[in-house]
């Protein structure tokens, strides 16, 4: 069902702190800056510049602008009519400005060299960032840590499905995966080997710095993961991925889906996200004395994602389809705890190598792919810095598989379970004043009218399986 924008919605002109990542703001690119994108668009005889943002929903959006108005729009952004566009302007505030990220600069790699991009951060007018810019809201978070001393680094791992299908369309009635192999199969099974040696190449022209990419644990599942970086840059690394890996799919006649659960019976995809907290150079989360090699910022950090995790959902995992991927048995989390070697934790600690402490973080398992990256990223964020601010104890950590706990026993332990529909899930971000402050009462507002929207499409449906189950008995 297509989403609908509400007629109505909380609309904040409140300017947004900011945070800048490189010359992202006008007046602040400098000369040279100007003088090496204009010259790499001349070299590689770019024609057109995507001027990129994202909707509140995480859906990529652009307008596109010839080369001989690049330098105009670098020095002085451009408007553009937000009046139909996801959560953004009403209609008698349509209009809305494009401020380019100058470090954000690429040239699309199949576009043949003639179209590069530019990310943008939306504003109202030439000088107030936007409240309601998913890229805004991120900041305004980045800001909280950095006055608290910290940089935010976070490392996302996102899969994705590849299907069959016509000229990279596929019929949902008639999804079928594109091969049968499994976790880290050879190319002699794995069909879309060739297509991810064509992926990591492009990523990495555009900036991103690829760690590995293989086949994942379900048919037709993969996976390219990339390295860690400030949150803001991997937000729309994560874009960038999502973009990239659709594209070139489409060239091989296949459709790849970020869906959390596309496919009854094998697993979901997820979007796990290594995160950790930096201070002067140094991994504030490191502490070698303690069992986990864990700081008590690190504790107070899981402290807060635990407590507020049932608010978080509705962020991380914003639609529907999440809570068909959040349920026993396949590798999803449930239950809101933490630990090392149990992977149907809340949060897992990954074992860091060496002594030196850079690879200390924590693993939040229960994101997925649908949700807008730069939202998930800065509610995380805000919940892990309330720990901090508060001081908040993380529980014991559990080690065993807690799938098979009775009832009894997760209550005696204190284990908390993630939301179970996106209706439970948007109950608990109305309640959470936390998480809603994180990511402002605007998107706040607008992220819970789609989602009601959404549950009340889905809830009135007559499903497959309803007439299955009851059609010849009732």
């Amino acid at each position: 069902m297509k989403r609908k924008s509400p007629e109505k919605y909380i609309y904040n002109l409140s300017p947004t702190p900011a945070i800048k990542r490189g010359a992202s703001m006008l007046g602040d690119i400098s000369n040279e800056e100007k003088s090496r994108i204009i010259s790499d668009a001349k070299e590689k005889g770019v024609r057109f510049v995507d001027l990129e943002f994202v909707d509140i929903l995480g859906t990529p959006k652009m307008c596109e602008v010839t080369v001989e108005r690049l330098e105009n729009v670098l020095e002085d952004g451009t408007w553009f009519d937000g009046s139909s566009v996801e959560g953004f302007s009403r209609i008698a505030e349509s209009d809305m400005f494009l401020v380019p990220d100058t470090t954000t600069w690429a040239v699309l790699p199949w576009a043949g060299n003639k179209t590069a991009r530019l990310i943008c951060d939306v504003y109202i007018d030439e000088k107030t960032p936007f409240i309601g810019d998913p890229r805004s809201v991120l900041k305004r978070q980045l800001a909280r840590a950095k006055a608290m001393g910290f940089d935010y680094k976070v490392g996302p791992e996102l899969e994705f499905f590849l299907f069959k299908g016509s000229n990279g369309e596929v019929d949902p009635e008639k999804m079928q995966v594109h091969d049968n192999a499994g976790y880290f199969d050879l190319a002699t099974r794995d069909a879309a080997f060739d297509l991810r040696q064509e992926i990591v190449p492009a990523l990495e022209k555009m900036g991103l710095k690829i760690e590995r990419s293989h086949h994942e644990v379900a048919q037709g599942q993969h996976e390219i993961g990339f390295f860690y970086g400030d949150a803001l840059s991997i937000a729309d690394s994560v874009m960038t991925y999502k973009t990239t890996v659709k594209t070139l799919s489409k060239k091989y006649g296949l459709y790849a889906s970020f869906m959390p659960k596309p496919v009854f019976g094998i697993n979901g995809s997820g979007m796990h996200v290594h995160q950790s907290l930096w201070n002067g150079g140094q991994n504030a989360f490191f502490d070698a004395s303690d069992p986990y090699q864990l700081s008590s910022t690190a504790h107070h950090f899981i402290a807060g994602i635990m407590e507020h995790a049932r608010g978080l959902a509705a962020v991380t995992n914003p639609s529907v389809n999440s809570y068909k991927r959040l349920v026993p048995g396949y590798e999803a989390p449930v239950y809101i705890c933490w630990g090392r070697i149990n992977r149907s934790a809340l949060i897992r600690i990954p074992r860091a190598l060496g002594g030196s402490g850079k690879g200390a973080r924590i693993e939040c398992r229960f994101p997925d792919p649908s949700c807008n990256p730069y939202l998930a990223f800065a509610a995380m964020l805000a919940a892990g810095l309330d720990g901090i601010e508060r001081k908040l104890s993380a529980p014991k950590p559990v080690e065993e598989r807690v799938y098979g706990f009775e009832e009894g026993k997760r209550k005696l332990l204190g284990i908390g379970t993630l939301p179970a529909s996106l209706e439970e899930a948007s109950r608990e971000l109305e309640k959470s004043s936390v998480v809603r402050h994180a990511i402002g009462e605007h998107v706040a507002g607008m992220l819970l009218k789609v989602q009601k929207d959404d549950w009340n499409g889905y809830r009135t449906q007559v499903t497959p399986w309803e007439k299955e189950r009851y059609f010849g008995v009732l």
